[in-house]
C-alpha cells in the first residue's frame, strides 16, 4: 500500500453504539473506507493453511465492550485472533488490563502513577480484617463493571465478600476533597494527544459521577494542570492503549487515577467540550498503516458528533437493538448486595417504575447503603409513602442489572421482590408464564 491509497479501517463492535457510528462516519469523511466488523458480517477462516478475514481490512479500531459482557474472555479471544491478522488499535492485552480495575491499579502503580489504595483478597476473613485500614467509609467495587454499576460505599460495620455475584470485588480507598461536591475529571486521550477533558459531577443523592447514572458535565480542557495532563498520557501508555478515557480525582494528597477506560463514551465529552474524539481515532488508525489524513479535516469533523447510520451499510435495515427476551409474570432472579446473593421468585409489575425488595431480604444480601428517600404512590393515587432506596444487582437469566431499588416491608405479601420498569424495559413481559406454576388471577397485590 502506498500512502496515497485509501485505507480500509475495520471498527470492531458487536453492538450498536453512537461511538461506532461516529468513527465509521469520520473514516469515510476523511476519504478512506470504513468497515463495521459486527456479528452479521465477520468471518475468520483457515483453509489449506491460509487464513482469511471477511470483510478484508487493513487495520482495526477495537470498540468491543467487555465490562458488561457475561463472558468477556470470549470477546477478548476474538480481538486476540484479529490482532494476529492485522494491526489492531487498543490491542487485546491492553484491553484485558483495562477491563479489570485491579489489574489497572497494579499496572499503574508499577509505573509509579498515583492510584488509591486497594485490596482484593480471595479470603472473606482477610478482606474484612482489612476493612478498618480504609477509614470510616470505603469504596467496594467489582473488578469488572461499567457505568458505575457494582460500586458501593461501605461503612466500618458492613461485611463484604470477595465476590459479588460471579465477579470478584475489592476494597478501595475513598478519595474525596469536598464531600459535598462529588467531582472527577474524564480526560480523553488519543495517541499522544489529549482530545478534550470534562469535569463530571455526581447527580443529587449519589456520589458516582458516571454520565450514564445522570451525572452532569462541564468543560475542563483548558483548566487541566500540567501534572494531570502528564498523568493521563502516562496512564494510557502504561496500560498500552491507543485511546482511552482516563478518570482522575483530586484528594487532599494530590491526584489519583480511578480508571482507564478503553471504550469510553463520546456523548458526555461532546456535550461538555463540543469536541468529538471520533475523527482523531479514525486518523490514528489510518496513519498506523501508512494512510494520509488532512489535519484540518480532522479538526473540522471534531466539531460535530456525527452518529447517524453510516451510508455504507446495506440497504436493508440493520437492527439497532436485538429483539427483547421474554420475562415471565413471575421469574426467578438472583439478588446481589455487598454481603452475598440470594435466588428468589420475583413478580413483574409494569405499573411500577422502580424495582422494590423486602426489608429483611435487603438486609440479608447487604443491599445498600441507603442513598436517599423517595416518595411512592400508595394504592390510592392521592396518597404517598416515603421509602429508602439502595443499589442492588439483579440477575435475570444471563443478564445483570444494577438498579436503585426501593425498600419496603413485604413480609405480608406473596412476593418479596417486585421487578419495575427499570428492569422490565429490557424485556417483553409474558403474563402467561409463571415460574411458580400458579395460575391464579393476575390482580396486583
Amino acid at each position: 500500500m502506498t500512502s496515497s491509497e485509501p485505507v480500509t479501517v475495520g471498527v470492531l463492535s458487536l453492538h450498536t453504539s453512537k461511538e461506532t457510528k461516529a468513527i465509521c462516519n469520520a473514516i469515510e469523511e476523511l476519504g478512506h473506507r470504513p468497515q463495521w466488523l459486527r456479528a452479521d458480517n465477520t468471518t475468520i477462516g483457515v483453509e489449506d493453511g491460509r487464513v482469511s478475514l471477511e470483510p478484508s481490512v487493513d487495520v482495526i479500531a477495537n470498540r468491543l465492550l467487555l465490562s458488561n459482557t457475561e463472558q468477556p474472555c470470549e470477546a477478548l479471544g476474538i480481538v486476540n485472533t484479529l490482532s494476529r491478522l492485522v494491526p489492531t488499535l487498543n490491542p487485546p492485552t491492553a484491553s484485558m488490563t483495562a477491563l479489570h480495575k485491579l489489574s489497572t491499579a497494579v499496572t499503574l502503580a508499577a509505573h509509579e502513577l498515583p492510584v488509591p489504595d486497594v485490596l482484593l483478597s480471595l479470603s472473606s476473613d482477610r478482606l474484612n480484617e482489612a476493612r478498618a485500614d480504609f477509614g470510616e467509609e470505603a469504596v467496594y467495587k467489582t473488578a469488572i463493571g461499567t457505568h458505575g454499576g457494582g460500586t458501593w460505599k461501605v461503612g466500618p460495620g458492613e461485611r463484604v465478600n470477595p465476590k459479588v455475584g460471579n465477579r470478584y470485588a475489592f476494597l478501595q480507598e475513598l478519595i474525596e476533597r469536598d464531600a459535598s461536591q462529588h467531582r472527577d475529571i474524564r480526560i480523553y486521550v488519543v495517541g499522544d494527544e489529549i482530545v478534550g477533558a470534562m469535569y463530571r459531577y455526581a447527580p443529587e443523592n449519589d456520589w458516582r459521577t458516571n454520565v450514564a447514572l445522570g451525572g452532569s458535565v462541564e468543560d475542563a480542557t483548558d483548566d487541566l494542570p500540567d501534572r494531570v495532563r502528564e498523568i493521563a498520557l502516562q496512564s494510557t501508555e502504561a496500560i498500552g492503549l491507543d485511546y482511552a478515557g482516563v478518570d482522575i480525582v483530586e484528594g487532599d494528597d494530590g491526584w489519583f487515577v480511578l480508571e482507564v477506560n478503553p471504550t469510553a463514551g463520546f456523548k458526555g465529552l461532546f456535550e461538555a467540550t463540543g469536541v468529538s474524539p471520533a475523527p482523531s481515532i479514525a486518523k490514528l488508525a489510518i496513519e498506523r498503516v501508512g494512510g494520509e489524513v488532512d489535519d484540518e479535516d480532522v479538526d473540522r469533523l471534531a466539531r460535530t458528533l456525527d452518529d447517524s447510520r453510516p451510508s455504507f451499510l446495506p440497504p436493508e435495515p440493520v437492527a439497532d437493538e436485538q429483539e427483547p427476551s421474554n420475562i415471565g409474570y413471575t421469574e426467578e432472579v438472583i439478588l446481589t448486595g455487598t454481603r452475598g446473593s440470594e435466588s428468589i421468585v420475583a413478580k413483574s409489575d409494569t405499573g411500577a417504575s422502580r424495582t422494590s425488595i423486602d426489608t429483611s431480604l435487603a438486609a440479608d444480601i447487604g443491599a445498600g447503603p441507603i442513598k436517599s428517600i423517595t416518595k411512592v404512590r400508595t394504592g390510592s393515587s392521592k396518597g404517598s409513602r416515603s421509602r429508602p432506596v439502595v443499589d442492588v444487582v439483579v440477575g435475570v437469566g444471563g443478564n445483570q442489572h444494577t438498579v436503585t431499588a426501593s425498600i419496603e416491608d413485604r413480609s405480608h405479601m406473596e412476593y418479596p421482590v417486585i421487578l419495575g420498569r427499570d428492569i422490565l424495559s429490557h424485556y417483553r413481559v409474558d403474563v402467561a408464564r409463571r415460574i411458580d406454576g400458579d395460575d391464579r388471577d393476575f390482580a396486583e397485590e
